[in-house]
């Protein structure tokens, strides 16, 4: 543990991506910061397929040499675009055939390894990083004063003049200030898991991410996360009652049949089994696969918050808004709100005007409009019907293109500046052909 200082420029809560970049853009100009984070790295996380997006603002916080020099000791796989599979009729986007400039690959990454990387280089960079710390309270007066308490219990407080909240689905300072919000979004559930996936190279590009629709159930869907050591990130995600059928037909299955003790998997692991097993091109590919490690499922993970700034503080990524892990967005998300709170708050420290709604809140929230807006169309099927249709113009693929690899800010995109619109109307015109 390093020893800290009384009093820090700007105090982040949370060494995730996002708190990472944050840190490292910051120090870069000179501003002194300390990243709390109550978990010890590395540490599991889900959410491991990165956006080319992303590379921008990791070129720009210099972090892109390390993770590629770092990439195949660490396992991070190079990835290219992503394969749809839906009705027996495969798919594939090529992210450099996309309408906006900018980098069309990045890497799929497992994030214990990846986010311990981008902590690291933020600390060498001049950051300082506090683990094991978590954030109790906060009063936001001049200058904001943090509580932190060491897991023996042990509490001390530390001045700063501005607080960026990266703490993810753990929301701090949304719990701490009452600014959580229920999401709009149907609560959906997903189980998932590592694998040995045993997947035979001629048979499935590993370079791109595998997205498959259920054969019976389009609103049920599978993700295939490939990673260069040979093993892959899979899980499927449904409404709850999905999963919950899934457990009372595994029930009359083993009373019936007294082949497998109740006891043998958890209702988890029985969950993910079966969901596999319903896939096509997914349980094809995984036939000779093993687990790497236990099943893990979360629940009603969509979030939102009342506000994403105010006096002295402001939300990054997953502590802002959370919408659905379908197209890998959230990391993007992440890094993007880092860029422009930084950008802003670099002003704001060298006592220039600067407007947090105008400069921060509102062109983030414009990409993640977008987002949401593929969001419910996948859901609602128009999206999928968009995605599998064979002829569909060449300009209108490599624009959803530009979407599915990040690019949700470019509003020379048509598809970025009247997104619901261009959905529907493309939508209706894929399903009747």
């Amino acid at each position: 543990m390093p020893e800290l200082n009384s009093q820090y420029d700007v105090i982040i809560i949370g060494a995730g991506p996002a708190g990472s970049l944050a840190a490292s853009l910051l120090t870069q100009n000179n501003v002194s910061v300390l990243v709390v984070e109550k978990q010890h790295f590395p540490r599991f996380s889900i959410g491991e397929s990165l956006l080319p997006q992303s590379m921008v603002y990791l070129q720009e916080a210099n972090m892109v040499d390390a993770i590629k020099a770092a990439a195949p000791e660490l396992g991070f796989q190079y990835k290219d675009g992503a394969a749809f599979f839906a009705d027996n009729h495969p798919c594939h986007f090529d992210f450099g055939e996309k309408f906006t400039p900018g980098p069309g690959s990045t890497f799929q990454v497992k994030r214990a390894p990846f986010d311990q990387l981008l902590a690291q280089v933020a600390e060498q960079q001049g950051a300082t990083f506090c683990f094991g710390q978590q954030v109790t309270q906060v009063r936001l007066q001049d200058p904001c004063i943090v509580t932190l308490q060491d897991e023996d219990g042990t509490s001390r407080d530390i001045q700063t003049r501005f607080i960026l909240d990266a703490s993810g689905f753990a929301k701090v300072l949304p719990r701490l200030l009452d600014l959580t919000l229920p999401s709009t979004f149907p609560v959906r559930s997903s189980v998932f898991c590592h694998v040995q996936d045993n997947i035979d190279s001629k048979t499935y590009d590993r370079n791109k991410i595998l997205i498959e629709t259920h054969p019976q159930c389009k609103d049920v869907w599978y993700w295939l996360i490939p990673f260069a050591d040979g093993t892959a990130s899979v899980g499927c995600v449904a409404k709850p009652d999905f999963f919950e059928k899934l457990e009372s037909e595994q029930l009359e299955t083993v009373s019936s049949s007294h082949e497998h003790s109740s006891h043998e998997h958890s209702v988890h692991e029985q969950w993910f089994d079966e969901a596999v097993n319903q896939s096509v091109r997914i349980k094809q590919l995984l036939a000779t696969s093993t687990k790497a490690n236990s099943v893990q499922y979360i629940t009603a993970y969509s979030s939102n918050v009342k506000q994403l700034f105010g006096e002295r503080y402001a939300l990054l990524g997953n502590a802002g808004e959370f919408l659905d892990p379908i197209f890998s967005s959230g990391v993007t998300i992440a890094f993007k709100s880092a860029k422009l709170a930084t950008d802003v708050l670099l002003k704001q420290l060298n006592d220039e005007d600067v407007c947090w709604q105008s400069e921060f809140a509102d062109p983030l929230q414009q990409g993640v409009q977008t987002f949401k807006a593929f969001v419910e169309s996948w859901y609602q099927g128009q999206l999928q019907d968009i995605i599998h249709f064979d002829d569909a113009p060449e300009n209108i693929r490599e624009m959803v293109c530009s979407i599915l690899a990040g690019y949700a800010w470019d509003t020379n995109n048509p598809f970025v500046k009247h997104a619901k619109r261009r959905l529907n109307t493309l939508g209706q015109l894929c399903a009747t052909s």
